[in-house]
């Protein structure tokens, strides 16, 4: 049941209330000349129109957002006071609402009620799937005032939003580290925990991240959903395709600060970087010497274990031979 509405407001609609009922009882109608929706009381109308004139009276002490109702800030403030007053019978978890609560209930239960028309992708929640949505229509209806970048929904702008102030309201109570948004915080404070929530369901491997979850079960499922546009070429997840568009592309974004020379990805630069430190981390289980990388030492294995490199010439005799 939501909070009721601060005292001065409810004083003036059931004032307004009473005094329309007392003098008058006819079908006269109250109309909003904004959007034409109509009430039988004015005292509606009023608090209706709140909703055109973004009236916004209540503001977080902590943060500065504004909300609508009292009711809508108390349950705001519980972000920052860290109350959790709804918990989940099964695991033990608490939320700061019960909608977040019911949404929780169904990773347990697997419920997915809210699926997508168009590409059938399912989720638990409503606002999931409404944000998913615009991926296919490429509406961006919340738009930055500072830089004019959109995003798809509240949530990214808001989080957005803190690049340009540098806010960072959510705290971890047992390190410090500040975060732009709870759900990093969220997943940070399983660091602390050692909380795994989410459990392959085919191996029972357990995950701090739904999302590290979805990944992992596509090594199961042999799914490889982002496909390169150049040459057809399937990967697991998204930045897999980031760094292989960089083989077409000829983008090499990571510099080295000592030489200047530029690489495809951060894995390359750290194994560079390792020819001016001299480190030397891989090291032979057999004569203890160490290498730059894993590469180097496998062909020095071939030195203890006899294997002879296969040579491209070994390889096109090979092929003749067949």
């Amino acid at each position: 049941m939501s909070d009721p509405e601060p005292p001065e407001i409810k004083e003036e609609q059931e004032e307004l209330c009473t005094t329309y009922e007392e003098s008058d009882h006819s079908d006269k109608t109250y109309n909003c000349d904004t959007c034409g929706k109509t009430y039988k009381y004015k005292c509606q109308l009023i608090s209706h129109l709140r909703i055109h004139t973004d009236g916004k009276k209540y503001s977080c002490q902590t943060c500065g957002k504004t909300f609508r109702t009292h009711g809508e800030l108390n349950n705001h403030i519980r972000i920052h006071t860290g109350e959790k007053p709804f918990t989940c019978n099964t695991c033990g978890k608490a939320f700061t609402h019960l909608s977040t609560l019911t949404g929780h209930m169904r990773t347990h239960t697997g419920e997915k009620p809210f699926t997508c028309d168009i590409c059938g992708k399912a989720f638990r929640i409503r606002a999931s799937l409404t944000c998913h949505m615009r991926t296919h229509t490429g509406d961006k209806k919340f738009t930055c005032k500072t830089c004019g970048k959109s995003f798809t929904a509240r949530r990214h702008l808001e989080t957005h939003m803190s690049t340009h102030t540098g806010v960072k309201p959510f705290s971890c109570n047992t390190c410090g580290k500040d975060f732009r948004i709870r759900g990093n915080l969220t997943v940070h404070m399983r660091i602390h925990t050692g909380e795994t929530p989410y459990s392959c369901k085919t191996c029972g491997k357990t995950f701090k991240q739904h999302c590290a979850l979805e990944y992992h079960m596509r090594i199961h499922t042999g799914q490889k959903p982002y496909s390169c546009k150049t040459c057809g070429k399937k990967m697991r997840n998204s930045s897999n395709l980031i760094r292989h568009m960089r083989i077409h592309t000829g983008e090499r974004q990571f510099s080295c600060k000592t030489c200047g020379k530029k690489l495809l990805n951060s894995s390359n630069l750290i194994r560079h970087m390792r020819i001016h430190t001299g480190e030397r981390q891989f090291s032979c289980k057999t004569c203890g010497k160490k290498l730059h990388n894993s590469s180097n030492l496998k062909r020095h294995m071939r030195i203890h274990t006899g294997e002879k490199q296969v040579t491209l010439q070994d390889m096109e005799k090979m092929c003749l031979i067949r």
